[in-house]
């Protein structure tokens, strides 16, 4: 997905947003699919909504952060509730990609033991923190239970 296309200007031309909800709406109607206020955007595959602008799809999230802070985002946008669908700019903060790794709630769908944090080596789990050895455990549970303490106990 390539961005940068559109500015910020030419995106309010278009598109109207909620703050309070994260909803975008149209501005104008370029299909009768599309008509003047209806809520822009699906929902991709991977859970964010995406919008379609001039051929090409955007992510909701960084086209909020365009729309009120009038650039692009440097980074990544986090959405701190971890709801992937809630685009209200009080749920978005631009985070390094390491940062946004550790906020997940949630195993990826490919990860074979189901936890954060945990990876298994023969018959034992070990246990990580931000690249920070937790130490090795009988259980995959033990092991996310190190996890958790020590994503807990963060500050950052």
């Amino acid at each position: 997905m390539t961005e940068k296309t559109i500015t910020a200007s030419y995106l309010r031309s278009l598109l109207s947003y909620d703050q309070d909800t994260g909803d975008f709406h149209r501005v104008v109607s370029r299909n009768p699919r599309h008509p003047v206020g209806a809520v822009a955007g699906t929902q991709h595959s991977r859970g964010y909504i995406v919008i379609g602008l001039d051929g090409m799809n955007y992510k909701a999230h960084r086209l909020a952060w365009l729309h009120v802070h009038g650039e692009w985002p440097t980074g990544e946008i986090d959405h701190i509730n971890g709801n992937k669908t809630d685009n209200r700019i009080t749920n978005l903060r631009i985070v390094s990609r390491s940062e946004n790794m550790v906020n997940r709630f949630r195993a990826r769908s490919d990860n074979r033991l189901g936890v954060l944090g945990v990876t298994q080596i023969g018959g034992r789990f070990i246990a990580r923190f931000k690249n920070r050895y937790l130490g090795m455990f009988a259980t995959p549970e033990a092991a996310h239970g190190a996890y958790q303490k020590a994503r807990q106990g963060d500050s950052t």
